[in-house]
């Protein structure tokens, strides 16, 4: 009996024993790419990344997972685990690609590549910290680009860091400032509540809300009266807060709503954030005057991009698409089509009468509006950390194309005149060459001689 009890002990020893020689070899492979037949057949399976044009971003070749690319759009491509996709595209389409199903996105590899080459430029120059770019097709919602920085090469992920692999178009929230302008003057146009025209009282300073209020105030030196197109030229706090004062608080908080501010973005699938506003309750009119300038809300790069695409669009918002396969988004209508090109002439001319050289190109019609948002720090806004803000379309008349532009913490010539609008100007001038389209004839000047 006690045989059979010391033989019953060693078979359990040689079992165990065995089990744990087992887990030590499936560590090994995990860790150091031992040879996995089971990772190699599940990787030889899966489906590839690819763009409209048939660019490939990721596939299997030899058992293991490569990204032809290298870093082009490596945050939203996302990388593999030892089986499974562990973050963007690759973890959020994972089942489909498992089953050897291809993903097919919208991104134009070309675009690609100069968003994010004109971005790291404007960033390492202007000494920033990291930054986004957004470009949208107007009328469908295709994102032609989304381009993070820091950079992130996916086929060398383990020794990236978190930051690098950020897809900060679709994640990082940030105040939108003065880019939010155009939007609450493009409501306010759709309200009644003001023209190109009107004019207001504009000191560079004002006190908003009464006793519990606060003293707002323009950085840019301006005419003491200014009407509503020259108040989105020199970007006047002032100037807005008198453009919204009869602007009900429930009306601007909904048009602020349904041009997709504070809402999730409709992008299936893929993960993305949402900016915030302040709830209905708390508005007052300090709120809405701060609102009306870009302060105390967020955004993404995403849902800036998509609520301008909507004054390009002729007032109508349409979801962002990633994913060729995915149905199309929600969309709406926001204003009517006559405040819609109204706005586009107002932000044209931002561009022409006010920083044409900074984001515009000659013999083309651009729109946008810039921003530099002071950044939140331990509750205070800062005084030495900004945000460099642009958002944009064109062709003015009829635009076929918006792009956003954000840039933190630049330590050098941070407003966003200065560094996103070059930005903005110089991912246009890509598109526009890729258009092949020829610039417009500047008007003959008048003849001298004539009676």
């Amino acid at each position: 009996m006690e045989l059979k009890i010391r033989n019953r002990a060693r078979i359990i020893q040689v079992i165990a024993l065995l089990a744990f020689m087992s887990l030590v070899w499936a560590y090994a492979q995990l860790e150091w790419g031992l040879p996995q037949n089971v990772r190699r057949a599940v990787l030889q399976s899966r489906g590839s990344i690819l763009t409209e044009s048939g660019t490939v971003l990721a596939r299997t070749v030899d058992g293991k997972r490569v990204y032809p690319q290298g870093q082009l759009a490596g945050q939203v491509i996302g990388m593999m685990g030892v089986t499974d996709g562990l973050e963007g595209l690759e973890a959020a389409y994972n089942a489909p690609l498992s089953a050897g199903q291809n993903v097919t996105v919208t991104l134009d590899p070309a675009i690609q590549a100069t968003a994010e080459k004109v971005l790291a430029r404007g960033v390492q120059v202007h000494q920033g910290e990291y930054g986004s770019v957004v470009v949208m097709e107007v009328r469908t919602g295709k994102l032609i680009a989304a381009a993070s920085y820091p950079p992130f090469d996916p086929n060398a992920w383990k020794s990236s860091t978190p930051q690098a692999r950020r897809n900060r178009p679709f994640l990082d929230r940030f105040e939108p400032g003065s880019t939010i302008k155009g939007i609450t003057v493009a409501a306010a146009l759709n309200e009644g509540l003001t023209t190109p025209h009107t004019t207001y009282s504009t000191p560079m300073q004002r006190h908003v809300g009464g006793r519990w209020g606060h003293t707002i105030g323009d950085a840019v030196p301006h005419p003491p009266v200014l009407d509503t197109q020259g108040i989105l030229r020199y970007s006047s706090n002032v100037g807005m807060s008198h453009v919204v004062e009869h602007f009900p608080y429930d009306k601007l908080h909904n048009y602020l709503t349904a041009f997709g501010f504070g809402e999730d973005v409709d992008l299936p699938t893929a993960i993305t954030a949402s900016g915030t506003l302040q709830p209905l309750r708390q508005w007052n009119d300090l709120v809405r005057a701060t609102n009306a300038f870009g302060q105390g809300m967020s955004s993404t790069p995403l849902q800036l991009a998509a609520a301008y695409n909507a004054l390009a669009n002729d007032g109508r918002y349409v979801s962002p698409r990633l994913v060729t396969t995915e149905p199309a988004g929600e969309s709406r209508n926001v204003i009517r089509v006559d405040s819609a090109r109204t706005i586009r002439t107002l932000l044209r001319n931002v561009i022409r009468d006010g920083i044409p050289g900074a984001a515009g190109i000659k013999g083309f019609d651009l729109a946008g509006k810039t921003g530099t948002a002071q950044v939140v720090v331990n509750g205070r806004y800062s005084s030495t950390i900004y945000d460099s803000v642009f958002a944009g379309f064109f062709p003015a008349e009829a635009p076929r194309i918006t792009i956003a532009v954000m840039v933190h913490g630049a330590k050098y010539d941070y407003h966003g005149s200065m560094l996103a609008a070059p930005i903005y100007r110089d991912v246009a001038a890509a598109v526009i060459s890729q258009w092949a389209a020829l610039p417009a004839e500047p008007p003959a000047a008048p003849d001298s001689a004539a009676p």
